[in-house]
């Protein structure tokens, strides 16, 4: 039991970091084309007060967009704000407060966001967690199936209304979910979806990052059978130095700080790819794909497996108090 529910789940990631450094080590990262400007455009970007989150922010707002940052630490959400709109010189950044690990919170920050009237754009779940000790959310939630996920999928449910109504012919409303090379480790276990069974860190972080992907064509099939002008993709920025990587085992750490320093990709290079995704005329239109390194890549099979995304979105829905649309 041990050694199904922990030792391979673990391995099976750490064989996914390896072979994407591998990939790093030969292939130069993204390099981002000049981008058109987004005036009038508005776009939120969960977890974009630090690394990939800040750079993503940072660099729509250069763009000329209005990007509303939302993270639960206010002080390191204004600080990254007034950078922001310091280098933009006007304000098209702010911060606004919401705690992915409650729903709670997701539906307070909609509701917030929804009585000022604007437009929604762009929607980049960024924010993430990975390889925490067991933890529950206040709702009994496991933490990296709540922040990773399901506070996404309630957060892109509650404004899809608007994000359809913002998108029009040949200028889309587009929706970017951060995913991981992890995803390929990962199983859905929709009867424990929770970890409540057997715990492993890793087995929870790789399942969180494969329901982003099975979220993302299921999603994108029903915006394309209505006619809505959203398109929906996921994202892999790679390897990245940020802290994300700070849960890691002791042993895993002491390896990683030399490795990070040649091989990993910078917070401003993984945030490419959502840049990308969120502004780039050649995604104009174009939904359900998997990005890597600017890439169109095939996810892993089970993430295509119909079957699995529509049982995936119904549990989702009733976890989250949703009606299955």
């Amino acid at each position: 039991m041990w050694l199904q529910s922990v030792l391979v789940p673990l391995l099976r990631l750490y064989l996914c970091g390896i072979r994407v450094l591998v990939y790093q080590l030969f292939n130069k990262s993204f390099t981002l084309p000049v981008l058109p400007r987004q005036n009038g455009r508005v776009a939120i970007v969960t977890g974009g007060t630090r690394g990939m989150g800040f750079e993503t922010a940072r660099h729509l707002a250069s763009l000329g967009m209005r990007v509303i940052i939302a993270g639960n630490e206010r002080e390191e959400g204004s600080t990254a704000m007034r950078k922001i709109n310091q280098e933009c010189g006007q304000d098209r950044a702010e911060f606004v407060f919401a705690d992915l690990t409650s729903l709670k919170s997701v539906r307070q920050f909609v509701q917030a966001f929804k009585d000022r009237g604007l437009p929604l754009h762009v929607l980049v779940n960024n924010a993430g967690t990975m390889l925490v000790p067991e933890t529950r959310t206040e709702e009994g939630f496991e933490l990296h199936f709540c922040l990773n996920y399901l506070s996404h999928f309630l957060l892109t449910n509650l404004l899809l209304d608007l994000l359809k109504r913002s998108g029009r012919q040949g200028c889309c409303s587009r929706i970017i979910n951060m995913s991981s090379a992890t995803h390929y480790a990962g199983v859905v276990n929709l009867e424990d979806l929770n970890k409540r069974v057997q715990y492993s860190s890793h087995s929870a972080y790789s399942q969180s990052k494969l329901a982003l992907v099975l979220f993302t064509n299921h999603l994108q099939e029903q915006l394309t059978g209505g006619g809505f002008h959203v398109t929906v993709n996921a994202v892999d920025p790679g390897m990245v130095d940020t802290a994300l990587y700070d849960n890691l085992w002791t042993l895993a750490q002491m390896m990683k700080r030399p490795v990070a320093k040649t091989l990993f990709r910078t917070p401003a290079e993984g945030a490419s790819i959502s840049v990308y995704a969120a502004a780039a005329p050649d995604m104009e239109g174009v939904g359900g794909c998997y990005l890597y390194n600017g890439q169109r890549t095939r996810s892993s099979d089970l993430s295509y497996d119909s079957e699995l995304q529509a049982r995936l979105w119904k549990k989702s829905c009733e976890l989250v108090g949703l009606q299955e649309a």
